[in-house]
């Protein structure tokens, strides 16, 4: 039974984690943009750190699995990626920001899927819970988005940077309170262990994930720029952000009886097809209030598809693997599909528009989406 104790300690980390992320995801590359960077080069940016994000993790992943070293390496690179974010206040030098942005990837890869295996493992049959504490993540990333939104207004863009090396900070002293987890008697080896994420389910489901958020890269990379482009202000923007938080909120409070009713694969099947739907309609959204509806299937394309994705791999991760199943899942999505995703926008923003790059990603979510519904019935076929 995991402890009130532990739960807030949990809670506070998603609470810090994406209260940091709703500084960064929607302004970062709008301070980039207001330096002049290009639409490629800002791509580039954030294409490097996610590829970071898409390849350290499991390296990562393995050696805290192999050698039971899960908390040390947490804390490490909790501290380490703090200290180098305090070099982006130095410079506005687009070849020094690859370089920090470099760095900065290595430690900060593996951050969000240790966390999300420390969950896994400290909530033991509670599980189902999940949604209660990652809903801390989603309140904080609402508060930030706003009123950071506000700041800029008043203040600039850059006010980002001293804001997120503040929350790193604290989120670096906070590392210390992660519990550790017991080692686990295996019956077999971490290597064999591994070559079970190699079985068609599980390669299909990271393929899929790999899809959603390949299709959230014009999202991440450039609504912000877009909606400026439209003539929203920092205020809106900021509010646009966090209609989509809250409405994700809906589906984290209710996840256990979410998954208590339906199987993973249907949860995720309809979470494709929100978001399917949901880039068709902001493709050609150019009024407010159809702006803001969009933002509401954020709990269907980022929510629900959030949750059933971490508790779906910890289901095929074996108990030899468990933060290794995690790392994998994050690289497959927020590293190699965001990264893919913010190269690939980077690159056609300025050629096709923002629009015509909504409709390619409704696309590949649709793909997605018809995947995993056709690997789920083939299974079923096969029982029958």
């Amino acid at each position: 039974m995991t402890t009130p104790k532990t739960k807030t300690i949990l809670s506070t980390h998603y609470f810090l984690y994406f209260g940091i992320l709703g500084i960064y995801l929607p302004y970062f590359n709008l301070y980039c943009y207001h330096l002049d960077f290009s639409g490629f080069q800002i791509g580039v940016l954030s294409a490097l750190r996610t590829f970071s994000t898409a390849l350290l993790p499991m390296v990562w992943g393995m050696l805290a699995d192999k050698y039971n070293i899960r908390r040390p390496i947490f804390i490490a690179c909790i501290i380490a990626s703090t200290a180098i974010w305090s070099f982006y206040l130095l410079t506005t030098d687009f070849k020094l920001m690859l370089i920090i942005t470099a760095l900065y990837g290595i430690f900060y890869a593996p951050i969000i899927s240790f966390l999300e295996s420390f969950s896994m493992d400290l909530l033991g049959k509670q599980k189902n819970d999940y949604g209660h504490l990652r809903v801390w993540g989603s309140l904080s990333f609402i508060l930030v988005v706003i009123g950071v939104g506000r700041l800029i207004d008043i203040y600039s863009a850059a006010i980002i940077l001293v804001l997120i090396l503040g929350g790193s900070i604290a989120k670096s002293v906070l590392s210390f309170s992660m519990p550790g987890v017991p080692a686990r008697k295996t019956e077999q080896s971490f290597s064999a262990s591994a070559k079970m994420f190699l079985n068609r389910r599980a390669l299909t489901f990271l393929f899929c994930a790999f899809l959603m958020l390949t299709s959230h890269g014009t999202y991440y990379g450039f609504f912000s720029i877009h909606l400026e482009q439209l003539g929203y202000g920092g205020a809106f923007i900021g509010f646009a952000w966090a209609l989509a938080a809250i409405a994700e909120i809906s589906i984290m409070v209710g996840s256990a009886r979410i998954f208590s009713r339906f199987v993973f694969e249907h949860v995720l099947v309809f979470s494709f097809l929100m978001a399917a739907l949901r880039w068709v309609i902001l493709a050609n959204a150019e009024s407010a209030g159809l702006i803001l509806f969009t933002q509401l299937f954020h709990a269907f394309s980022y929510g629900s598809f959030h949750i059933a994705s971490i508790l779906y791999i910890d289901k095929l991760a074996p108990p030899e693997a468990k933060t290794l199943g995690q790392a994998l899942n994050n690289a497959a999505t927020y590293g190699l599909g965001i990264m893919v995703g913010f190269f690939a926008s980077g690159y056609l923003f300025e050629k096709i528009g923002a629009p015509n790059l909504f409709l390619i990603c409704s696309a590949l979510a649709l793909t997605g989406g018809v995947l995993l519904f056709m690997e789920k019935a083939a299974r079923t076929d096969i029982k029958t």
